[in-house]
């Protein structure tokens, strides 16, 4: 590549379309965030949302605010705006519960919907609690599923081929939490369906990061994380798609009164509601889900396609600069760059080391948070909506300076916290 310095990066960041989307978060004096992958940074409306709801609809109105401002279809509201960013019609999202429990009513359900097959096929590098929960629900189940897992996610295709007629759901994760590799989301839905089996997607580390069009993919089924690239707080309410086609055939295992069909009749029996409202359980967080529907907004005013194209430029740049300024993946330093090409790259860009976890400590020390994962990853999250060019030099320098004076290997970043 071309040498930059930071002086090329500040003109790159005054002529960046996207730059005044900035403005429209909570950041800190200081600091260079680089883990919008993990946990969103906040929107300013999200506060002021929060706030209003809190002292507003919650104190002063109580609970004719189910009515008066329509605590009752958030779920809806919700689910529209993400359908927007996920490639999906208004009716086929809800947000609902956590990520972890959204899996298992859908994967459930689709157990259901393909009887007598037996295998759920996943990969081993998929992010763990979609893993624990196809355990969990097949022990529930009798242990008559098996779990198959594929060592390497770039043969998934010919995994479904092999799996053949016994396939019951293919369970992916679109973008790899620890590499960023990306899926090819309409061939490998397209391999699902030749198979006769249903395509369960995780959008938790792509929803709001790169273009999703769940619909151009015919997908089937997909789950989402609220608190990511969609920066709807921590622990924010998740969210569940069910293509249009398959709506009806769904019983949902989790049947709770908020997916009835009339729940404020009280009956003594289930029955589910039409369309995508059934597959809602309980009460859902008011004050949390709020949150998310103002942080949602944001992306109302964005083009996706502006946001993959600055997203492929950060980390494109985060890349080069690396090999610019510290040695290259596997340069003096030890690094190597475990994240795959543009066209298969998500929003991050992650770097093996064998000390990698005093490495990220001594970063955060330093103004510059991305996070560890087990055992050797650093991990960088590139959120274009706030990210800069500047913050990737600054980050790059910060990251440099660390490993030439070895200030990495304080005592203080070896010890473990319960969060990495």
């Amino acid at each position: 590549m071309t040498a930059v310095n930071r002086t090329d990066l500040e003109a790159r960041d005054a002529d960046d379309p996207l730059a005044p989307l900035r403005e429209r978060f909570e950041l800190p004096e200081g600091i260079i965030y680089l883990d919008g992958n993990s946990l969103g940074a906040m929107p300013v409306d999200a506060a002021m949302r929060v706030r209003d709801v809190v002292r507003k609809e919650w104190a002063a109105d109580l609970i004719k605010s189910w009515n008066v401002h329509d605590w009752f279809n958030l779920p809806r509201r919700c689910g529209d705006k993400i359908a927007t960013i996920v490639g999906a019609s208004p009716g086929e999202v809800v947000a609902a519960d956590s990520t972890s429990v959204n899996l298992f009513k859908l994967l459930a359900a689709a157990l259901t919907l393909r009887p007598g097959r037996r295998i759920i096929l996943s990969e081993t590098d998929n992010f763990p609690t979609d893993l624990y929960i196809a355990q969990g629900l097949n022990r529930l189940l009798g242990g008559e599923h098996e779990l198959r897992l594929i060592e390497d996610g770039a043969n998934v295709i010919d995994a479904i081929a092999e799996a053949g007629d016994d396939l019951a759901c293919a369970m992916i994760t679109h973008v790899n939490y620890r590499t960023g590799w990306m899926h090819d989301m309409a061939a490998t839905t397209a391999a699902a369906h030749d198979a006769g089996a249903l395509m369960l997607w995780d959008l938790a580390h792509s929803a709001g990061a790169v273009p999703v069009d769940l619909n151009g993919a015919n997908a089937d089924l997909a789950v989402g994380c609220g608190y990511k690239y969609l920066n709807g707080g921590p622990g924010a309410p998740a969210f569940l798609y069910v293509a249009n086609r398959l709506q009806d055939d769904i019983r949902p295992p989790l049947s709770g009164w908020m997916g009835h069909e009339a729940p404020f009749l009280f009956d003594t029996d289930y029955r589910p509601a039409e369309g995508i409202t059934r597959n809602l359980c309980g009460t859902p967080s008011v004050i949390a889900m709020s949150a998310l529907d103002a942080a949602l907004d944001v992306f109302m005013d964005a083009d996706m396609t502006a946001l993959r194209a600055k997203s492929l430029a950060l980390t494109d740049l985060f890349i080069d600069l690396m090999a610019q300024e510290c040695g290259g993946p596997d340069g003096d330093w030890g690094f190597t760059c475990v994240t795959p090409a543009a066209d298969r790259r998500g929003s991050q860009v992650s770097f093996a080391h064998a000390d990698g976890y005093p490495i990220m400590q001594a970063l955060i020390d330093r103004g510059v948070i991305g996070d560890f994962r087990a055992p050797d990853l650093l991990r960088f999250g590139f959120t274009p909506l706030y990210t800069r060019y500047t913050d990737v030099w600054d980050g790059v320098a910060a990251l440099k300076d660390i490993m030439q004076t070895g200030a990495w290997d304080a005592a203080q970043f070896h010890e473990k916290a319960a969060v990495t």
